[in-house]
């Protein structure tokens, strides 16, 4: 319990030595991963479980819904919306079958865009940060002269604490990003196979 009140301490300290622009900063990266982690638990359920194309047929053939707790992948979910939007015409079915995938592809890109530009925005903060550290190192600067260390170093260190702070939110934040985009992408592949296989006998 000591441990975790001294690091939480010490985290306090470093975030209000970083000045104004920590707030913001310390915003994006919680904001930023959030989505990240939503993102990869709503992968990690798409390529959990998952049944063959296959049993998606006979499941179509039936209109059985599958049971998503059972399975919980990408083709249940192209099944459980297409039973739910079918018609009964073939030529129409093809058509909403289109639609869906269309649109459950879409799905796999959400908030990546988003993503990239927290993870961007992260340093654009840092560098204000060195800005106004300077700024306030320079007013110390001009009222005190070399005078007074402890002004300056507290500018210097504004600077420096908000200038690694948003490397370090927007490095780990782009990997991620890249990261997310070739699941995405995967998913994607497997989106439109799983749809093509099943157009072809409906």
């Amino acid at each position: 319990m000591d441990l975790i009140i001294a690091s939480y301490l010490r985290l306090e300290d470093y975030i209000r030595a970083g000045g104004t622009v920590m707030a913001p900063l310390v915003v994006v990266s919680m904001v930023m991963w959030f989505l990240i982690v939503d993102r990869l638990l709503f992968f990690k359920r798409l390529n959990h479980k998952d049944m063959s194309l296959g049993a998606a047929w006979e499941h179509l053939q039936a209109n059985r819904i599958p049971d998503l707790g059972e399975s919980s992948g990408i083709a249940p979910l192209l099944v459980v919306e297409f039973i739910s939007k079918r018609s009964g015409n073939g030529a129409l079915d093809r058509f909403i079958l289109d639609e869906i995938v269309l649109a459950l592809n879409r799905s796999m890109s959400d908030y990546l865009s988003l993503i990239g530009v927290l993870a961007g925005i992260a340093p654009l903060l840092g560098l204000l940060g060195t800005v106004t550290g300077m700024i306030t190192t320079f007013d110390v600067l001009a009222v005190f002269g070399t005078g007074n260390a402890k002004g300056m170093a507290a500018g210097i260190s504004e600077s420096l604490i908000t200038t690694q702070t948003g490397l370090l939110v927007a490095i780990p934040g782009l990997y991620m990003k890249c990261f997310l985009d070739r699941r995405a992408r995967n998913l994607q592949r497997r989106i439109t196979a799983a749809g093509c296989f099943l157009r072809r006998h409906i």
